[in-house]
């Protein structure tokens, strides 16, 4: 049974603590947070126990920790739980400072711990279809990947200011996928953005619309698509060209049911956010890190893949400012 401890108490750390208790290998017996009530009211939901992040982090008799806190903590965090003889499962981003990511990578890959990257939306039952569809041959070659990420409504502008900007925090997500699917980083970057949802946004330093077109060293090309306001619900959708067909990954919808009329045909709208749309996945996520951890299979997501993505949204990031194309090369 892997004993789990869970830094941050929030509303990610809540979906992380409905995963960790329902599966038959792993038990929560810890909960931290900086808010303590927080904490506390998570560990008595889940039969745990609130204590300090200190405290959770020195007791051997935890094997494993999942970091659900602000984004400025993840590398200090894995670098001390790693220290410390822990596996670990780490939100994304790895860090908003790409030099700093780099430097968590190689002082955890020193302690031979396994680190797990966040990424559920590799573990979505649909998108991975597409993966497995797309590597036994079932389109053939892979040649234009395109993502669309549309959010139902745009956090607040508080949040936007420490999160790093859209690139960072929203299309990371995104860049893992393409990454997932194409199997290899893409060799240039161009990226559009711009504050067409939200005025606030803009004055905040950040874009909440922008658009990615990114070309692999085989003349393959990826096209990502995010918007901050999609009034009609969460929209996550993939589709993959190859030369021998097409690959698709559609909404998940409120309803299943479809009213066919004179009037015209209605169908429900898609779920309204992550909560809805990617549970399944995270459970499913949490079942390969346990999974990882007890050496049946390896890491799926590594912490050198967190390292990737974020590069990617640098180099996006200063593409939309500049107006020019980014050679990942001169980032990473």
């Amino acid at each position: 049974m892997l004993k789990v401890g869970l830094l941050g108490a929030g509303r990610i750390g809540t979906v992380h603590a409905k995963a960790i208790t329902a599966h038959t290998g792993s038990a929560l017996v810890a909960v931290s947070d900086v808010m303590t009530e927080n904490a506390t009211r998570l560990a008595s939901e889940f039969g745990a126990e609130a204590r300090s992040t200190d405290d959770i982090l020195k007791d051997p008799a935890i094997d494993a920790v999942l970091i659900a806190t602000s984004t400025d903590t993840h590398s200090d965090l894995m670098e001390r739980a790693t220290a410390a003889g822990k596996a670990v499962l780490c939100e994304k981003p790895v860090d908003l400072d790409l030099a700093r990511a780099k430097a968590c990578q190689a002082a955890v890959e020193k302690t031979a711990q396994p680190v797990m990257i966040g990424f559920n939306r590799r573990f979505d039952p649909n998108f991975a279809a597409v993966k497995t569809a797309l590597a036994s041959g079932e389109v053939g070659k892979a040649e234009l990947l395109a993502i669309t990420s549309f959010d139902p409504a745009p956090p607040p502008v508080s949040y936007i200011k420490v999160s790093g900007g859209l690139f960072r925090d929203m299309m990371i997500h995104d860049f893992d996928m393409a990454n997932f699917i194409m199997g290899d980083l893409p060799v240039t970057l161009q990226a559009t953005g711009t504050s067409v949802v939200d005025p606030e946004i803009g004055a905040a330093g950040d874009v909440d619309t922008a658009v990615v077109t990114m070309t692999y060293a085989d003349g393959r090309i990826a096209v990502i698509k995010n918007s901050r306001r999609a009034v009609y619900g969460y929209d996550q959708r993939l589709e993959l060209l190859g030369s021998d067909g097409l690959l698709q990954a559609q909404n998940m919808l409120e309803s299943t049911v479809v009213k066919s009329t004179v009037d015209g045909v209605q169908s429900a709208k898609p779920t309204y956010f992550f909560l809805e749309r990617y549970m399944q996945a995270y459970q499913a996520e949490w079942a390969a890190f346990v999974d990882a951890v007890n050496g049946s299979a390896p890491v799926p997501v590594s912490l050198a893949d967190g390292v990737a993505a974020l590069a990617m949204a640098e180099a996006a990031a200063k593409s939309a400012e500049t107006g020019q194309p980014v050679q990942l090369s001169d980032v990473i």
